[in-house]
């Protein structure tokens, strides 16, 4: 079972995530929410670019990854999971919803520390919201976020299939909790009790700090609204609210190696958690 795992799980990855992207797309195409600030052809191959980035950075850095960790835990005893007797299907639910609470922790850590709120502005700086924004991520990023993914699953003892499990729909939620797609409001008000929606995380990508910093959940809504950081819609209305930040508005700041140096420029202004001055 590890084996077939880690040797069919980059065409795991590759095929939710192409599926995925084509279908959230489609649905955009079907059923807009919003109407386009920017067109497809002007963000989406910067978007999409960054994403190659970030894919050939983690694996020169880290093949296998935190599915790698996992398995090596599993052999050697690793953690907690891998020294308590519980049945495999709920090893493989507290490690989901486990490391589900560490991502929230960590986008909210992201947006309190200033130095950290600028490599993860980079997210925030699309003006545009829609599935590849869910996918636009600095490498830095990236690269730290798998460091405290690392921690967790070695402290944890997660098994691998349901690290992998994990990652694979985090990245699903990811793309569809930020598609510019349209749901009937009667199911969105059920739907954002057992996944956050895409109405429920737009308010997150609000120009408004106060907006901004609210809604962190990418995959399990609950921890929102846990931990008092819910808020249920925009003041604006999503037909009236802007996208973005007020900075990096420029439709140049869209390219790829804009995007790259975005942590470098300018202040924080007043996003970081708490903040209201400028560094």
């Amino acid at each position: 079972m590890t084996a077939d795992l880690m040797a069919h799980e980059p065409i795991i990855r590759l095929g939710f995530f192409v599926t995925v992207l084509l279908i959230v797309a489609g649905w955009e195409a079907a059923a807009p929410r919003r109407r386009r600030a920017v067109p497809r052809r002007t963000r989406w191959p910067n978007n999409l670019g960054i994403v190659a980035v970030n894919t050939i950075i983690l694996r020169l850095v880290s093949p296998t990854a935190a599915v790698g960790l996992a398995l090596l835990g599993e052999q050697r005893g690793w953690g907690l999971l891998n020294n308590v007797a519980m049945p495999s299907w709920a090893d493989v639910v507290i490690a989901i919803v486990s490391l589900d609470l560490a991502i929230y922790l960590q986008h909210v850590m992201f947006h309190a520390v200033p130095v950290l709120w600028r490599v993860h502005r980079v997210h925030h700086a699309d003006i545009d919201f829609d599935v590849t924004t869910g996918l636009r991520f600095h490498p830095v990023e990236i690269l730290l976020s798998m460091g405290i993914k690392l921690g967790v699953v070695g402290a944890l003892g997660a098994p691998a299939v349901g690290v992998l499990l994990f990652e694979v729909l985090l990245n699903a939620t990811s793309m569809f909790n930020h598609a510019n797609a349209s749901l009937p409001r009667a199911f969105d008000r059920v739907l954002r009790w057992i996944v956050v929606t895409p109405d429920m995380h737009r308010v997150h990508h609000s120009v408004v700090p106060d907006e901004t910093n609210s809604n962190f959940g990418f995959n399990l809504p609950w921890w929102d609204q846990l931990f008092g950081t819910y808020r249920p819609q925009p003041g604006a209305g999503h037909d009236g609210m802007m996208i973005g930040l007020d900075v990096f508005r420029e439709p140049a700041e869209l390219r790829l190696d804009r995007m790259l140096l975005q942590p470098l420029m300018g202040s924080v202004g007043s996003y970081p958690i708490g903040s209201r001055r400028r560094y």
